[in-house]
């Protein structure tokens, strides 16, 4: 990570801001700001902005001072199109959920192959925007983007003949795996960064210890271990995704035959 990001630090939170005036923001039902004193001066351009500098230094780096820089206006200009970084917020989270932003769902038309899609894809949603990691997102406020993949996905795995709730717990349970995946993945980033060893200086310095440990007898199972068992060769977010696809084409079988018995 990039000098100045907390990585790892404080936590915002989705929908803490004024909801309807961030609704009104996001469907574009609102009232313009009248013609300012900055041309080509708008929200979009604000928004852009903002996730740009969230990319590069972190989302505390964010504020209504640091973007009136980055855009070349006063700082009460900005207030004329957002009220406050607790929406500005929401429409960041909006705004990289945009499709053209996000490759569509593709794969062979299953189901099965739109979740690993939309697993894939969310992954490297994080991967490009970490600080989405560090956003509190159980009260999300629903704009067009975020309603759009929801849609997109919902049509893609409808044919797994389960219920509503469960297509929906579906996409969450895949959403929980990814964020934890991603997040790890985030940790690693942010100790290399603040130790200034990489992933295999730190195991290398642990070598000497570990080996002795290992020859103790102590440890007969984790001795007995390949070389290659904690190898980073291992798609280990690869092998879990399909043992979760696996799990949800038991449950989709298993509704097919009740309903050919029915």
């Amino acid at each position: 990570m990039s000098s100045g990001t907390t990585g790892t630090g404080g936590t915002e939170t989705s929908g803490s801001g004024d909801i309807v005036r961030t609704l009104e923001l996001l469907w574009d039902t609102g009232k313009r700001p009248s013609r300012g004193p900055k041309p080509g001066l708008t929200l979009d351009r604000i928004v852009e902005a903002a996730v740009q500098v969230a990319d590069a230094e972190g989302l505390e780096a964010v504020s209504m001072r640091r973007l009136a820089t980055e855009l070349g206006t006063g700082t009460m200009s900005l207030y004329r199109y957002v009220p406050g970084k607790a929406e500005l917020l929401d429409l960041m989270l909006d705004r990289v959920q945009r499709v053209d932003d996000t490759p569509g769902v593709m794969g062979d038309g299953s189901w099965r192959a739109a979740l690993e899609t939309l697993a894939r894809e969310t992954l490297a949603l994080y991967r490009r925007h970490p600080w989405l990691l560090q956003v509190n997102q159980t009260r999300p406020i629903l704009g067009p983007s975020a309603l759009d993949g929801m849609e997109k996905v919902l049509a893609l795995i409808q044919p797994m003949g389960l219920t509503d709730p469960e297509l929906v717990s579906a996409i969450i349970m895949i959403d929980g795996y990814v964020t934890g995946a991603a997040r790890t993945r985030l940790y690693e980033k942010d100790a290399e960064h603040r130790t200034g060893l990489t992933d295999a200086e730190f195991w290398q310095a642990q070598a000497p210890a570990l080996e002795k440990a290992m020859g103790s007898g102590r440890y007969p199972v984790l001795a007995a271990l390949s070389d290659d068992a904690f190898g980073s060769d291992f798609d280990h977010f690869g092998f879990g995704l399909r043992r979760i696809l696996d799990g949800l084409e038991v449950l989709v079988a298993e509704r097919a035959e009740e309903r050919d018995r029915a």
